[in-house]
């Protein structure tokens, strides 16, 4: 197939980058008009790179050095950097790469300077305008006329005040309208007979007005009002957002309907949701991203697979991970020291379908759905749930355990009180079993545990005082177990998402003396300048710590929110640094936990000692379709497209399952090129030459992950034998 696209001419686009290329890089001209075919021309590019890499001490220590490659890729400079992709694009040409979001692997064969030979001598080589732009972009970087951003704390900080929150006054004051909107909609739609619940109803005997309070007061501060009455069709969705969606979203609404995506929106989320064209226009386009789907997803929809290798379990057989896990849907596993548990409940559903969720797989197979009667407990479960907290323990590793779904949070008081239950005593008869044990042979006891849920964000009125006293009733026993670390793990995409009732509800959990994590997940619209800085301030003011900023997974599917695991690397060294905390504050950092009833006050405290906006305890990292999450890659290559092909190898810092040792790094080949990215937010209304580092970003290192989210110490040493594990 490539062979017969070197016969495909370029076009004037692409030949005009081409052109202003081999006019800045005299060198590479002379190398393709005087080589006499591709491979002559490969060479000479390989004597270049050696040259490049033999003047730097610091690449070759990169490139051939066995130690602390995280402090040899600090020494790098900007040239250096690109004189090892050059390097890497010489030492892959001819690779063949499996690209899964393709039927057609035609971009599967990587040869940049053979495209280039026979574009400079036939006019042809079938390369896309983004691949010339990313090749010109890598010899401006070789050249030094694209240099490495260093922004200022004023350019960051001026990045972070284009984006609003949710808890500025004109946001509170817009939400109360959209809520006034939306709930006119419902009483009007109750009141003409067309909605008919036996709770939530118009009271005929009442005035407008008066229904109108009731509805303001009671209904919006219920959670069950939204559950029960969310919006399930586009033509609904549309009309309780005063009919403000165009006409192209909604055939892609209507198509994602037709083909079986579910639709779940609930009044308190779709009042965050601007249709006034209000001054900070495109604030909310993260929030849009997440509720409305893409084009692709719904082409794709019938056709995903699962990202996560690991998730796919078969019974009795090993995972991608190698571990044996005793039901097929409930317990999903990667590492050796933490498992999920996905309930039999309500816990299974969740309050909205995320349009990137990367479960979005098992929505095509109807495993996950929001038919919510149906997702309730039964007898069947509470054995079930005995039998599932066997496995943790009798598991020799296993000392965190992660309760999402779905969502945590979707399911009642009373299921969740069970749940919590069913682990304590499970984490307490792992505890005495190992008093049987010798000092080496004792296996993990239970030290952690997390609810996974956007509840908090979807649905703040989930969290009540019933739910807060069930928090603090099993942390107050759970501590007598060995329990020390309560974690309240959730998924905020932007500041415009935290409002007041967020702020009140975040404040009730940790009073509870539970911890409260983020991990956002980084898509295009989310990846904008500041954007991400300024959602780790706004959660910093309410309490909560920053744990992950993933790049977006997935294949053709995502491709809409894909932002580049290069601008994930951008966004981390040119402004996550602005919230960089010391080492020696680590300790101190750690500590926070221990007190998370006083979290706001602790975060502030430090904040303001370090003189920064906002704490960095995160880790951008892509969650590889292998094993573990990475943000260690090379760039090895790019397609005629002009997508970049990403090689990862696995996060040394921490443990894996042994297989590890058995595989090999992991390529990934981007879902678009960084030149159709930087359209992408250009449409978006923003400036691209404020971006354009972007194309140097071709080597990344994952980050040490922050000792506050790291596992305590025994004071015994435990088994280094791992069961439930087949290699």
């Amino acid at each position: 197939m490539d062979k017969d696209l070197n016969k495909v001419a370029i076009r004037p686009k692409a030949q005009r980058v081409f052109h202003t290329l081999l006019k800045e890089n005299p060198r590479l001209r002379d190398i393709l008009k005087n080589s006499k075919n591709a491979k002559e021309a490969r060479t000479s590019v390989g004597i270049w790179a050696k040259e490049l890499i033999e003047e730097s001490i610091a690449a070759t220590e990169f490139l051939y050095g066995n130690d602390d490659k995280r402090g040899a890729f600090e020494n790098l400079n900007w040239k250096e950097k690109a004189a090892i992709r050059l390097t890497d694009y010489i030492k892959n040409s001819g690779r063949v790469i499996q690209d899964p979001s393709l039927a057609l692997s035609d971009e599967s064969v990587l040869d940049p300077f053979g495209i280039m030979w026979h574009a400079f001598q036939t006019g042809r080589g079938g390369a896309m305008y983004y691949f010339y732009l990313d090749m010109l972009y890598l010899f401006r970087q070789l050249n030094g006329a694209l240099e490495e951003e260093k922004p200022s704390l004023e350019q960051v900080k001026e990045w972070m005040d284009r984006h609003p929150s949710g808890l500025d006054y004109d946001m509170i004051e817009a939400r109360k309208k959209n809520r006034d909107r939306i709930l006119k909609v419902y009483l009007c739609k109750m009141r003409d007979g067309e909605i008919n619940d036996s709770k939530y109803k118009y009271d005929h005997d009442l005035s407008f007005d008066e229904n109108m309070k009731i509805a303001q007061q009671e209904w919006w501060n219920d959670n069950v009002f939204h559950l029960k009455l969310a919006a399930r069709t586009p033509e609904f969705i549309n009309e309780l957002l005063d009919y403000s969606l165009n006409k192209n979203m909604l055939d892609i609404m209507n198509d994602a309907k037709e083909v079986g995506i579910p639709f779940f929106l609930n009044p308190y989320y779709l009042s965050l949701l601007d249709v006034d064209h209000s001054e900070h226009v495109g604030a909310d386009l993260p929030i849009r991203d997440y509720v409305f789907y893409s084009r692709q997803l719904v082409n794709e929809f019938g056709h995903i697979e699962a990202w996560e290798k690991e998730d796919i379990v078969e019974p009795g057989k090993p995972n991608a991970a190698g571990w044996l896990l005793p039901s097929q849907h409930n317990i999903h596993r990667r590492y050796p020291e933490v498992s999920i548990l996905i309930p039999d409940t309500v816990g299974r559903a969740c309050a909205g379908l995320c349009s990137s969720c990367q479960r979005m797989y098992d929505f095509q197979s109807g495993h996950l759905n929001f038919n919510l009667d149906k997702l309730r407990p039964n007898e069947k479960w509470a054995d079930k749930l005995k039998r599932l907290m066997k496995y943790f323990e009798n598991d020799s590793q296993l000392r965190d355990i992660l309760i999402t779904g779905g969502d945590a949070l979707m399911s009642s008081n009373r299921s969740l009180k069970n749940i919590l239950e069913e682990v304590y005593q499970m984490a307490y008869r792992k505890r005495e079993a190992n008093k049987e044990r010798a000092d080496g042979d004792k296996f993990a006891e239970m030290q952690r545990i997390r609810l996974g849920t956007r509840l908090p964000v979807y649905l703040p009125q989930r969290i009540t005082p019933e739910l807060i006293e069930i928090l603090a009733d099993f942390k107050k026993k759970a501590v007598e177990v060995g329990f020390k670390q309560f974690v309240l793990q959730t998924h905020f995409e932007s500041a415009m998402e935290i409002t007041p009732e967020v702020a009140r509800g975040i404040e009730m959990i940790i009073s509870a003396g539970w911890s409260v994590a983020n991990q956002q997940v980084f898509t295009a619209a989310a990846s904008r300048r500041g954007h991400t800085a300024k959602l780790r301030k706004v959660l910093n003011d309410i309490g909560v710590l920053t744990y992950y900023t993933f790049s977006v997974k997935g294949f053709t599917e995502n491709n809409h929110n894909f932002a580049t695991n290069e601008r994930a690397m951008q966004e981390q060294r040119e402004e996550k640094i602005l919230g960089l905390i010391p080492e020696n504050y680590y300790n101190k950092v750690r500590d926070f936990q221990e007190n998370a009833e006083n979290m706001v006050e602790q975060i502030e405290k430090l904040r303001e000692e370090l003189g920064v906006p906002f704490l960095s305890t995160d880790r951008n990292v892509l969650n590889l379709p292998g094993v573990g999450k990475s943000l260690t890659y090379r760039v090895v290559g790019v397609t005629r497209f002009g997508r970049r092909v990403l090689e990862f190898d696995h996060d040394h810092t921490r443990n894996h399952s042994p297989i590890l040792e058995k595989m090999d790094k992991f390529v990934i080949v981007e879902s678009k090129p960084i030149g159709q990215y930087l359209e992408q937010l250009e449409d978006m209304g923003e400036d691209v030459n404020e971006y354009l580092s972007v194309y140097g970003y071709s080597i990344g290192e994952t980050e040490h992950r922050m000792p506050i989210y790291e596992y305590p110490e025994y004071d015994f040493k435990v088994t280094d034998r791992m069961t439930n594990l087949e290699i």
